[in-house]
């Protein structure tokens, strides 16, 4: 897929609170300001601990 002149993306990663790993990788339209929902954080699974983690957003 090529990319658009023009697009506003822009990568972030999803930091465990509690391991500090670096585990998934995410797009986001950063037009219109960055989501609530992302500033809130995810529940995502740590292979590390190997159950469920709250991830926050890291800019790297």
């Amino acid at each position: 897929m090529a990319k658009k002149k023009g697009d506003a993306r822009e990568y972030l990663w999803l930091q465990c609170t509690e391991t500090g790993d670096l585990n998934y990788r995410t797009s986001v339209n950063t037009k219109g300001g960055m989501p609530e929902k992302l500033k809130a954080g995810f529940m995502k699974y740590c292979p590390r601990l190997q159950r469920h983690t709250k991830h926050k957003v890291k800019k790297k």
